[in-house]
């Protein structure tokens, strides 16, 4: 095994690439969409993917027994054995390339790792923020049967943020913007506690994929379940689909969300 801290990668790595998923658009030059080439994905260049004990206690990940690194080299070593699976069980699945794309688990511990880490009161805060223009607070006026779903799936939490945290939601009708009592927005900072840069950085994650700080709130107190929070966050969606018919590009986009959202479930249910 060689030491924790050595780069893996072919020939000093390419490791930088990974974690910098398709939506990236920081390196893209200014041209026409038509004229942008798909991004072109590393190699792989390893043919083992193994956990391994971290000096001080946690997990390694190593490929070929060469310690895996974050884009900004940091040595990505995790709490959990059961995360440290998971993202062995990413590498490890990766095909002639690697896609970051399909590594929604290394790239949520990369982002805690060399983002949250650096300002985690930024991460909480923007979570605060959506409590501010939650989703559930914004009802549709009419028609009679999606007001039924939604006071189906969002009014229980609604009720149980006000019960058990003292969070007291405005709601509205339509989209025109409701100002949240500054209360509320304390009562939710609360209810998210002490957090570590990955429940932290899980929570952001469920927070911005869903539109809701209640559906985060709800996941990390054991609430809902990832699939019952993925559900409450899609009733608008769902509804028009019930009426419409279903996208297929709609459909691969949403998809490759709910493993984000799974990956997040996951770092939070490890982290206890």
């Amino acid at each position: 095994m060689s030491e924790p801290g050595k780069d893996t990668g072919p020939k000093g790595g390419r490791l930088a690439d990974i974690g910098a998923g398709p939506d990236d658009e920081g390196a893209k030059p200014l041209v026409a969409p038509e004229k942008l080439d798909a991004p072109k994905l590393p190699k792989r260049f390893y043919a083992n993917a193994a956990i391994a004990p971290a000096e001080g206690g946690g997990y390694l990940v190593q490929l070929d027994g060469r310690s895996l690194r974050t884009p900004s080299k940091a040595v990505l070593a995790v709490p959990d054995e059961a995360i440290a699976a998971a993202i062995v069980a990413e590498w490890a699945g990766q095909g002639e390339v690697i896609d970051p794309g399909s590594m929604p688990v290394t790239r949520l511990v990369n982002s805690a790792l060399d983002g949250v880490s650096r300002e985690p009161e930024a991460t909480r805060a923007e979570i605060l923020r959506y409590a501010g223009s939650d989703l559930l607070c914004y009802r549709a006026d009419g028609p009679a049967k999606l007001d039924a779903l939604q006071d189906e799936f969002w009014s229980p939490l609604i009720g149980w943020m006000q019960e058990r945290f003292h969070a007291r939601f405005v709601l509205a009708q339509g989209i025109v913007h409701v100002e949240q009592f500054p209360e509320t927005i304390e009562a939710v900072d609360v209810a998210l506690g002490d957090l570590d840069i990955l429940r932290l950085a899980a929570l952001n994650t469920i927070t911005t994929l869903t539109g809701s700080a209640i559906l985060a709130v709800a996941v990390l107190h054991r609430r809902l379940t990832a699939e019952e929070a993925w559900a409450a966050a899609h009733v608008d969606e769902d509804y028009q689909i019930g009426l419409w018919g279903e996208d297929e590009e709609a459909s691969v986009r949403r998809a490759g969300r709910w493993k984000e959202m799974q990956a997040a479930a996951l770092v939070l249910a490890a982290r206890g």
